[in-house]
């Protein structure tokens, strides 16, 4: 495995971690080497020592063996080389030399504007040959025509079976457990429907600010570094028929089938079914927060969101008429990514007390499943109260560690399991439904409403249930 922006965030943060984990556990393949690439000057043992570093802070004490450390570090190496330069590829594969029919994994955790150049270049180099493996993080492209010429290139260099365009929500555990909840259990299959589902919320909520990715953030914003992939991925999972088999292109399938029925939010529609907001200054735990426009590597004018709220409909047989309301932000009042369904309520009232019917499937910051009933009060009189038949995966299953959701893609990459990463045809139907959104604000001049930091967004974001006769979830992480 070569990474590809080794000494960056992703790589020293999450990819190594991950590998390390598999290494313990097991998984890793006695031959796997794991080398990270990356312009900075650094021998192969210092860079063992800055990933070891880096990986006893994020990894912890408890789970941190150094005798086991040795051999995962007997894996790492390290290799200096400037990733848009042609000439160093030239110089990377005098360096692993020939190795026919070995599987290589080029692992891109690197700026999307690279991705074009290093597939072209490995191709030069002699590096792309039918064992190889590329995967590629998101954001893929910043539109629908630059994702297409990205996935123009790489399909230029490799098989479309050999590309994983990897989204790690879809390595959450609770997220995988959506489909076995679908799709193992008769009970929900019946009136999972417009029939008996009145709407669906998909909240991906962050207290934290844009840190050090300013100038990325800027040219993003909360639609594309969110809605465009995680979002729209959990809207897949939910609203997708079931597949024919649980296997790659199976489960692809019906999830571009879902972005496909999605109504287009076009010109005027942009008013009515989005919100777009730009946090202020305010309080997160009781520190101050500065506003969006102060922080590092951002335009003090900036028009970017860093907050959006968009009502969808998908238009087939099983969701007419259901809207399915997404919100993501940030440096809101919780962290919490969480998708809430609302059943109808029954056809007659028999009691004065409102009516539950929900179920929750929280992802963060636990991993649980939530079915709220209506059940009575003890005592005299039919005095109603909401009660949760509640699933916590963590407890559920104590015996078992909990994998982060890079240790489980990573390991899919390496058994060559696309089922979890997004096909190319998958990232292109979600562009062509976001780009409308994107140039209707440009085209209206619908600039972000202000939220003060520390809160559930901007005020307008009530109305686009309210006038529904509809409510969000009380705050972000609550019902």
């Amino acid at each position: 495995m070569l990474v590809f922006g080794g000494t960056g965030d992703l790589a020293l943060h999450k990819l190594l971690p991950a590998l390390y984990y598999l290494h313990r556990d097991g998984r890793l393949h006695a031959d796997m080497r794991i080398i990270a690439l990356a312009r900075s000057k650094h021998s192969s043992a210092d860079y063992k020592s800055l990933a070891e570093r880096h990986c006893r802070a994020k990894i912890g004490k408890s789970d941190f063996d150094p005798q086991c450390w040795q051999g995962f570090s007997d894996r790492l190496d390290y290799f200096t080389m400037d990733a848009s330069q042609r000439t160093d590829f030239a110089r990377l594969a005098q360096y692993l030399g020939s190795t026919e029919k070995r599987v290589r994994v080029y692992y891109l955790a690197t700026a999307p504007d690279l991705f074009e150049a290093i597939a072209a270049h490995l191709k030069t180099a002699g590096l792309a040959d039918p064992y190889s493996r590329i995967v590629l993080e998101k954001p893929i492209g910043h539109s629908l025509q630059s994702a297409q010429a990205i996935n123009a290139s790489l399909g230029s260099v490799f098989d479309e079976s050999q590309v994983f365009r990897i989204d790690h929500y879809l390595g959450k555990e609770t997220v995988q457990n959506l489909m076995a909840l679908r799709f193992a259990n008769m009970l929900f299959e019946p009136i999972w429907r417009a029939a008996h589902i009145d709407h669906v919320q998909i909240s991906v909520c962050e207290t934290l600010g844009v840190e050090n990715r300013g100038n990325y953030y800027e040219q993003a914003g909360a639609v594309r570094d969110m809605v465009q992939n995680h979002l729209l991925q959990l809207l897949c999972l939910v609203a997708m028929e079931p597949p024919v088999r649980f296997d790659a292109e199976s489960v692809r399938n019906e999830k571009v089938k879902v972005l496909e029925a999605l109504r287009p939010i076009t010109d005027q529609d942009v008013r009515d079914k989005t919100v777009r907001g730009q946090y202020t200054a305010g309080q997160i735990a009781g520190q101050p927060v500065p506003a969006y426009y102060f922080e590092k590597n951002v335009d003090n004018d900036s028009d970017t969101e860093t907050f959006v709220a968009i009502q969808a409909q998908v238009e087939n047989w099983r969701w007419a008429g259901v809207p399915f309301y997404l919100r993501t932000g940030k440096r809101l009042a919780e962290k919490t990514s969480e998708i809430l369904i609302q059943f109808k309520p029954v056809p007659h009232a028999l009691f004065a007390e409102g009516d539950a019917n929900q179920l929750l499937i929280r992802l963060q910051p636990e991993e649980r499943i939530s079915l709220h009933l209506m059940a009575k009060n003890p005592g005299k009189g039919m005095k109603l109260e909401p009660v949760a038949l509640d699933l916590n995966l963590a407890t559920a299953f104590k015996q078992q560690r909990r994998w982060d959701a890079y240790e489980r893609l990573l390991l899919d990459v390496i058994d060559g399991d696309s089922t979890l990463f997004m096909r190319r045809d998958e990232v292109e139907a979600a562009w062509r439904w976001v780009d409308p959104i994107i140039k209707g604000w440009q085209q209206h001049y619908q600039r972000p409403r202000p939220y003060p930091a520390g809160s559930s967004g901007p005020e307008q974001l009530q109305h686009l249930l309210e006038r529904h006769g509809r409510k969000w979830m009380q705050s972000p992480g609550s019902t």
